[in-house]
C-alpha cells in the first residue's frame, strides 16, 4: 500500500511539473511570436488602456 501512494504522489508531481513545463513553453512562443510580429510591422508595442484613468499605455512584458 505505502508504495501505491508513492507511486501516486510522484504520478501527481510529474504530472503537474509537465503542466508547468508546457505553460512555459506556450507562454514564450507567444512571446516570440509578439517579437516577431513587432519586427515585421516595425511597431514598438502594443497599447493598452487603463481602466481607471483612461489613457493608453504601452503593454509590459509579463
Amino acid at each position: 500500500m505505502p508504495q501505491l501512494i508513492l507511486l501516486l504522489l510522484f504520478a501527481a508531481i510529474v504530472w503537474i511539473g509537465y503542466r508547468k513545463f508546457v505553460a512555459d513553453a506556450e507562454k514564450l512562443a507567444r512571446r516570440q511570436q509578439d517579437v516577431r510580429r513587432q519586427q515585421e510591422t516595425g511597431t514598438q508595442g502594443t497599447l493598452v488602456k487603463d481602466p481607471v484613468t483612461g489613457e493608453y499605455r504601452l503593454k509590459k512584458p509579463e
